[in-house]
């Protein structure tokens, strides 16, 4: 029987052991949190945007680093294998705008119920409050059977903090990113990896909210924008392009569709100060635009430009528009140029804001970066430097944008892993692959 010992208890971890566990092996799962999937209580607001209904070619067309190397993990257990898994497991879900998946209840407590029930059905053992020192391989042991460092060929087992060892020929890191530090993600995996010989590329922030450079954003602290439309350009390149809500800070921006763009933003010119335009009337064209406005206009025609915008704009951003627009305030609508006219049309459709960069790990939602996927057989989520070692989750080079994708990422990597890491050495040496 194999001895597979999991690495984290969050929504990769919690998977990989369930599954490791069904394939026959013995699992102890180590949380060094009070409890078991922290993280997860605080996605989706709390609601748990556990996957995306969506079909295969949508599902990799959001994620945005190493979509071919989910392949393999993908149709192992897809989107619906795991809204299957959660229903047989007692949480019922449904489904939302964007075919995002929610527990019905709308608690994602009901999800971390659901992955402990089965932990306990298959008979994982789960260890609370067990931080992780050390990963330790074969080549670890001496002669008087001490655990030393020297070249590291094969788990042997892990070391924890305080000493105690636990022996296991499987381990599956799945130790999470570096966002959220408060639930446990600080990013001590990372530190295995390069301990074990892995590639860790730049870890960087994402699905985080925007700063930017000008001082108006202050003034809207707050307000939500629905069906907006933006565009984020590097100089001449658009480097995203998305509709859906934003949401103005006493920093920036940030909503659904800013967090969206921030992994564009990392992946493509992180660190460069880049445009960020808003179309606020995506539905209408510059010539709709300005019919709409001539029939306002005309309605309004004696009253002050300040006051002509009730029906085009939220209120608190009238004052905001009326004076990026150049125009006059106490001007009288039947006054107003087609000249100063355009310039408003142009203010609403291309309303641009200067992103000087992002805000840091306390606030974003996933990681960037991550160790190697070339270093990592796809098959079986196996390291290819270290026999035994697992990968599962965001500790991976692999993420995707808001709606329930990185939490199929977890879920499916960790199925892959757990499955594979209880295999017998012949189904895994055959799967095993040189570095690229």
């Amino acid at each position: 029987m194999r001895r597979v010992i999991v690495v984290g208890g969050g929504a990769a971890g919690m998977m990989a052991a369930i599954s490791a566990a069904k394939a026959g092996a013995e699992v102890t799962l180590l949380e060094k949190n009070e409890k078991t999937g922290k993280k997860i209580y605080i996605t989706g607001k709390g609601r748990c945007n556990l996957t995306n209904a969506c079909d295969p070619e949508n599902f990799f067309e959001n994620v945005i680093s190493n979509g071919k190397f989910l392949y393999s993990a993908f149709y192992q257990m897809n989107n619906r294998a795991v809204m299957d898994f959660f229903e047989q497991s007692g949480c019922r879900l449904k489904e939302e705008r964007g075919e995002r998946v929610f527990p019905v209840s709308d608690h994602a407590s009901d999800v971390i119920a659901a992955l402990n029930r089965q932990m306990e059905r298959e008979g994982v053992k789960v260890m609370l409050n067990a931080a992780v020192n050390e990963i330790l391989t074969a080549e670890n042991i001496d002669r008087n059977g001490c655990y030393t460092k020297d070249q590291q060929k094969e788990i042997a087992g892990v070391r924890l903090v305080g000493g105690k060892v636990l022996e296991g020929n499987r381990v599956i890191l799945a130790t999470g990113g570096k966002s959220y530090a408060a639930t446990g993600s600080t990013g001590d995996g990372y530190e295995f990896a390069r301990e074990l010989g892995h590639t860790v590329r730049e870890i960087k922030p994402a699905l985080v909210p925007f700063t930017v450079q000008e001082s108006w954003c202050m003034e809207l602290q707050g307000l939500s924008l629905k069906n907006v439309e933006v565009r984020l350009m590097d100089q001449r390149k658009k480097i995203y392009q998305g509709f859906g809500e934003m949401l103005f800070t006493h920093f920036g921006v940030s909503g659904p569709l800013i967090l969206s763009a921030s992994s564009y933003y990392a992946k493509k010119c992180y660190g460069r100060q880049v445009k960020l335009v808003i179309d606020l009337k995506p539905a209408l064209s510059k010539e709709q635009l300005d019919k709409r406005l001539l029939r306002d206009f005309e309605e309004n025609k004696n009253r002050q430009f300040k006051n002509a915008l009730d029906s085009l704009l939220p209120s608190r951003l009238i004052p905001v528009m009326v004076g990026l627009s150049g125009i006059n305030p106490e001007k009288r609508v039947n006054e107003i140029t087609r000249e100063e006219r355009n310039n408003l049309i142009t203010c609403l459709k291309e309303l641009t804001l200067t992103v000087t960069g992002t805000r840091g790990f306390q606030e974003a939602i996933v990681t960037q970066g991550g160790v190697h996927v070339k270093e990592v057989n796809p098959s079986t989520m196996e390291s290819k430097l270290v026999r035994g070692l697992y990968f599962a989750g965001e500790l991976l080079d692999l993420d995707g944008i808001t709606g329930g994708f990185n939490l199929q990422i977890a879920w499916c990597t960790g199925y892959l892993a757990g499955r594979s890491a209880a295999q017998e050495d012949f189904l895994r040496n055959e799967a095993y692959e040189g570095i690229d």
